[in-house]
Order: C-alpha cells, then sequence, then structure tokens
C-alpha cells in the first residue's frame, strides 16, 4: 500500500483541477464572506451552521477542511469545538488569521492527502471541496483516515434542484451570476461564470446514490442527506467506522 509520505509528496503536484480551484478563489478573500452570502440569497450561512448543527456538541476537536476565510471555523468555535483549518490557499488563510487570531490552528495543505496522523480529530467537517478534486472517492476516504472511530465527518456542498425549482436554479447559474460576477469584478467574474457548469457536471457525475456508495466505501456509516433552500444546498454526514 502506498505510505502516508508518499502521498504527502504526491499531493505537491497539483492536479489541473485543483490548481484552478486555487487561482480561482485566491482573490477572492476580501469579499468572499459577504458577496457569498449575496450571492446565494443569504442561504449559504444558514446552510453552514446546520452543517455544524449535525456535529454532536461535545467540544471535540475537529478538522474544518477547505476552511476559506473561517466562516464554518467560526460557527464551530462559537459552539465551543478546538478548531484546526485547513485550505490550500494561502490568500484565503491570511484572511482567517485575521479573524482568529490564535484561537484557531490554520494550516495550509491538501485535502487529497493530509498532512495529519490517522484518528487524529473528533470530527471533520468540509465545505465546497469535491467538485476541486480528481478522485472524490479517494479524497473521502483521506479524510474520514483522521477522524476517530465513531467522529461525525459532516460536508457541504451546493446542488442541483429538481421539479420545477430546477429551471429558476437554470436560470440564476445561467443568467444572473455570470452578470453579477462581471459586475463585481475582484475575481467574482470567473466564478459567476465556472459555478453553474461545475454543479451541473459534479452532479451528472456523481448523482446522489453514487456519492452515498461513495462515503460508504470511505468507512463512513449511517450517512444521512439534507436537501436545502429547494436542493441548493446539500448537506451530508455520518459516522466514522
Amino acid at each position: 500500500a502506498e505510505s502516508h509520505e508518499a502521498r504527502i509528496r504526491a499531493s505537491n503536484v497539483m492536479s489541473a483541477r485543483t490548481t484552478h480551484a486555487r487561482e480561482l478563489f485566491a482573490p477572492l478573500g476580501a469579499s468572499y464572506d459577504r458577496v457569498g452570502a449575496v450571492l446565494s440569497l443569504g442561504q449559504d450561512p444558514l446552510w453552514r451552521r446546520f452543517l455544524v448543527s449535525r456535529l454532536p456538541q461535545d467540544g471535540g476537536h475537529v478538522l474544518d477542511v477547505a476552511t476559506g476565510t473561517g466562516l464554518v471555523a467560526a460557527e464551530l468555535l462559537r459552539r465551543g469545538f478546538r478548531v484546526t483549518g485547513l485550505d490550500q490557499s494561502p490568500e484565503m488563510l491570511a484572511f482567517a488569521r485575521r479573524r482568529f487570531g490564535s484561537r484557531v490552528d490554520l494550516v495550509e495543505g491538501s485535502a487529497e492527502s493530509l498532512s495529519f496522523p490517522d484518528d487524529a480529530f473528533e470530527h471533520l467537517t468540509v465545505t465546497y471541496l469535491l467538485r476541486y478534486v480528481d478522485d472524490p472517492g479517494a479524497t473521502l476516504a483521506e479524510l474520514a483516515r483522521v477522524v476517530r472511530s465513531g467522529g461525525v465527518v459532516a460536508s457541504l456542498e451546493f446542488g442541483v434542484p429538481r421539479g420545477l425549482a430546477r429551471p429558476l436554479w437554470e436560470v440564476y447559474v445561467r443568467g444572473v451570476l455570470p452578470l453579477a460576477g462581471r459586475a463585481l469584478r475582484n475575481g467574482w467574474q470567473d466564478v459567476g461564470g465556472f459555478l453553474g457548469g461545475s454543479i451541473r457536471e459534479f452532479w451528472a457525475r456523481y448523482p446522489l446514490e453514487r456519492q452515498l456508495g461513495l462515503w460508504r466505501e470511505a468507512g463512513i456509516r449511517n450517512v444521512e442527506v439534507r436537501r436545502l433552500s429547494l436542493g441548493g444546498g446539500v448537506v451530508m454526514w455520518g459516522a466514522k467506522e
């Protein structure tokens, strides 16, 4: 089997998908929290709070993966957890450090090959990550590796609404988001044009049943799913075997 050290060395060579994600979000730090909330029509902060609410309130040590500017980490702190945040973007982490000072241990690194030993954390949260990795199943297994048995792994991703909400979602991501991004500039024009297609392509490749299978294969049991805001956000969570 490939050693942990070998996985870390391999992670230093970022794929085109991962590199694109890093470049896409690097310029957004100063405006990420405010604009992200507005472009999600106020839903993103609610989704993040629901994500954190899926963890048992035991004050354990949580690894917050793709922590960005620290929005989920801040909610974890508010609820009494000890938090380590990880992100591949030094620009995003710079803003998180201003937010937290020494209250959160912030680590620059790749979710695809974590620099932590097995069973290092009681729980783990991850936000908007799996669309940006080459192998979501392998990444889920790597995330689960660092969680202790019985700990909760919880994920937030954008979703594609079903039924009557789908046409409205298509109008928004095809028309409104790109226009808003061009108006905002400062990197948001790229995000506005990219986001809808990225979400749609991910759910075409990994429909819900396939994602649930990947979670089970990663050693996460009793996985539950909640679609939020007509399916615009999807939270999944389960317990490490």
